[in-house]
């Protein structure tokens, strides 16, 4: 059973690599599909508005669906905005996915189908009128100067998308550099600290399953032999509230999780989702992306 186990940890573990190189993978293909064999420019003044919407609207339909189906995001979400919640919805707003909108545009600039199609002729630009609508059905021959202009615009369009993908690859570095130069804790301490959190969450599965058995096994038993309930310990909604909520940093008292720092409280009646000194720290937001906070429990 061990050895089983961990053959699906091993298996479990690239997971989430293996989703984004997929959701990159068919974001690409989706848009060469659609842009080579579905999307026809109109030889009419729409044209110019039309590439700019075909460029830009589907990367923002692309966003939505990367952002709710986070993992973090509905965990940190859930009852953030409910009266008399102390903490705002803005602190939740961490889990937003942006791999597939930027593949999206960046792909669509390297075509450059639909860059030419937002010069078509409609445009302000005087020398975008020299422009014939791209893939206009029925038009005839280029002369060589308008063929060359069009090839002007496909190049500075590949031109945008090779510098949207460098800055990207750019800003990665150095934020995931900045970030694990400021990491309050060292390397080897990270992970701990991730193998930690991996065993929390199988336990606290493995435990919450078996207090939901009992309850349920009760509670049913009492239905049927219309009997009351034995007294039943299970944590109130304060409590979950306060585990669910987003892991802050303290020097002073290091804790690897909000179920950790929950348990080692002082005192009882205290809240531990503001002390003073708590911090969030960009470097620590694997807490909050892994443990209890993305069971696999269904919802």
């Amino acid at each position: 059973m061990e050895k089983l186990q961990a053959v699906l940890d091993l298996h479990l573990k690239p997971r989430r690599a293996l989703g984004s190189g997929l959701v990159t993978l068919l974001t690409a293909g989706g848009e060469r599909i659609f842009s080579t064999k579905v999307f026809q420019c109109p030889c009419s003044a729409a044209c110019n508005l039309l590439g700019r919407v075909f460029l830009l609207v589907p990367a923002m339909g692309l966003f939505l669906p990367g952002y709710t189906l986070h993992a973090r995001t509905w965990p940190l979400l859930t009852g953030r905005c409910a009266p008399g919640t102390r903490s705002s919805c803005g602190s939740c707003r961490r889990g937003a996915q942006v791999c597939a909108p930027l593949t999206w545009v960046a792909v669509a600039l390297l075509g450059g189908t639909f860059y030419e199609c937002a010069l078509c002729p409609g445009g302000d630009s005087a020398r975008a009128a020299q422009l014939p609508p791209p893939r206009c059905p029925a038009r005839p021959a280029l002369p060589e100067g308008r063929a060359s202009l069009r090839g002007e615009l496909r190049a500075q369009s590949q031109v945008l998308g090779w510098i949207l993908i460098a800055a990207v690859i750019i800003f990665l570095l150095i934020f995931t550099s900045v970030t694990r130069c400021l990491s309050p804790v060292s390397f080897l301490q990270l992970k701990f600290w991730k193998i930690y959190l991996e065993q929390e969450q199988q336990i606290f599965k493995r435990e919450a399953t078996e207090h939901a058995n009992k309850l349920a096994k009760e509670n049913v038993k009492c239905f049927f032999e219309l009997s009351h309930p034995k007294e039943f310990k299970t944590p109130s909604m304060k409590d979950w509230q306060q585990i669910s909520s987003v892991f802050t940093f303290n020097p002073k008292d290091l804790y690897y999780s909000m179920l950790h720092k929950y348990v080692n409280r002082k005192d009882k009646s205290d809240s531990i989702r503001s002390a003073s000194g708590d911090k969030v720290i960009p470097a620590l937001g694997f807490v909050d992306a892994s443990g209890i906070m993305t069971s696999d429990v269904p919802l």
